[in-house]
């Protein structure tokens, strides 16, 4: 049996009964942080029109939740509107060795199709596992750096798989459509890089437009449409047209046994997950030493080298963002607003700090390279190496194995409960932001995703 039914037969057969307590609580962890991350997307003027765009297509149809907002619109499009929306502020999560972000197009879809059909908090559980499962395996087999170089986006390309999966295991559907409903989402897999160009905003639309697209691979194999059961494996299937580094053997190797939704990170600065590390260590080095910005002379990161092109090439762009798009991938400017401000949220990766002189300023004390010993252990630890000089020649080192937020250096939950309160607390009351809270915490208990989902719109 090929891969691809593999897969299938897999996605068919897990059952909630089957998972771990860790798995499912880890489910829960990052479905808050999702809402959390979507609620204050959906308010970015990406998202804004996103969202007209999909009032305008769906007319009488107001079945789906668009989070953080007062708006229903068909359930399909609330995945392409929700999707973008989580991805529209940098703070999604990640997962390390595949270079991609599940929880943007796997939890969109899940969503959506709870809505459709009432499933039960227990499915939408059993949904975004396998959704995580197959988007992080097939990113991982690509190999990241290959797919980058190629010009594609990981988030859009994987995603459509894990959508469809994640779709297909809320409406029940049997192994053979699920092959099918894969084999759909081959075609229509995609996600451009050139957003780096001009700060434009496709990146946050490849995380919708996924999710949107792995639904409709679904409900087109439900009714009996065909996709090639060979996708990911065969001659012109996914692993050989989009990569020239893939390794097909870490599709399935330990499948059933290590649930990928346990590797994932939670993003604790509004910016590329490469970009991360390094500014951990700057704020480590800035608080133990109290180093304040005007002591700062200059400042060497270490950065690895399948990151380069996202936020350190071409170097003229990176010292010179235009766009928050550009300076959520430019690592002078995430390492400066570090320096200044000791922190690096929403409220830094802003168009006010972008024409800021002082900004400007530490940007040009800042140099990087990509530093070998680094990828030693990459990808599954991104490292970064920070060295600050101060004035009176005080020199300051420091290394980062495990960036806070990956499994290794975890948010708690009372963290997260903290990044989820600073994402909503301007946008609805204390009371609304407990209720779901303990909703999140209690996922598997709830009845029918249809009726609960309104406790995710704005009142």
């Amino acid at each position: 049996m090929g891969i691809t039914k593999e897969l299938a037969g897999f996605v068919h057969r897990l059952r909630f009964q089957d998972l771990p307590e860790e798995v499912v609580e880890r489910v829960k962890y990052l479905f808050l942080d999702f809402i959390g991350v979507a609620w204050r997307g959906s308010r970015e003027r990406s998202s804004r029109s996103m969202i007209r765009f999909v009032r305008d297509m769906s007319r009488n149809d107001r079945t789906g939740v668009i989070i953080g907002t007062n708006e229903k619109v068909s359930c399909v499009y609330a995945a392409l509107a929700n999707g973008t929306s989580g991805h529209a502020v940098e703070m999604d999560d990640v997962n390390n060795e595949a270079s991609l972000h599940p929880g943007v197009t796997v939890f969109p879809s899940a969503l959506a199709t709870g809505e459709m059909t009432g499933a039960s908090g227990r499915r939408f559980i059993e949904a975004v596992v396998l959704g995580y499962e197959v988007m992080v395996r097939l990113g991982r087999a690509l190999g990241p750096e290959a797919h980058y170089r190629r010009g594609f986006h990981p988030t859009g390309t994987c995603g459509v798989f894990g959508s469809s999966v994640a779709a297909s295991k809320v409406m029940g559907l049997g192994a053979e459509t699920v092959a099918s409903a894969v084999g759909i989402s081959g075609s229509q897999a995609a996600g451009s890089m050139e957003f780096l160009a001009e700060g434009a905003w496709t990146k946050r639309f490849h995380a919708g437009w996924a999710a949107h697209s792995g639904i409709i691979a679904a409900r087109l194999a439900r009714h009996g449409f065909k996709g090639p059961r060979t996708i990911i494996e065969g001659r012109d299937g996914f692993l050989h047209a989009y990569s020239d580094r893939s390794d097909e053997t870490r599709i399935l190797a330990d499948l059933g046994s290590r649930f990928e939704v346990l590797r994932v990170s939670v993003k604790p600065h509004s910016c590329c997950r490469y970009m991360q590390p390094p500014i951990d260590g700057i704020l480590t080095l800035v608080r133990d030493h109290d180093i304040r910005p005007e002591e700062v002379e200059r400042v060497r990161l270490g950065t690895l080298r399948a990151g380069s092109l996202l936020i350190a090439d071409p170097r003229e762009a990176k010292y010179n963002p235009q766009t928050v798009v550009d300076a959520q991938f430019s690592m002078p400017f995430g390492a400066a607003v570090a320096l200044l401000y000791r922190k690096a949220a929403l409220n830094e990766f802003h168009p006010a700090k972008i024409r800021s002189v002082e900004v400007r300023q530490m940007m040009d004390r800042v140099e990087y390279f990509e530093d070998p010993e680094l990828e030693k252990a990459f990808p599954k630890q991104w490292g970064a190496t920070v060295e600050i000089l101060a004035r009176g020649g005080k020199r300051y080192l420091t290394r980062v194995e495990y960036p806070k937020g990956d499994p290794e250096n975890p948010l708690s939950w009372q963290e997260l409960i903290e990044k989820f309160n600073d994402l909503t607390g301007r946008l609805m009351t204390k009371e609304r932001r407990l209720k779901i809270v303990d909703q999140a915490r209690g996922l598997e208990r709830i009845c029918s995703i249809r009726d609960w989902s309104p406790l995710l719109l704005r009142h």
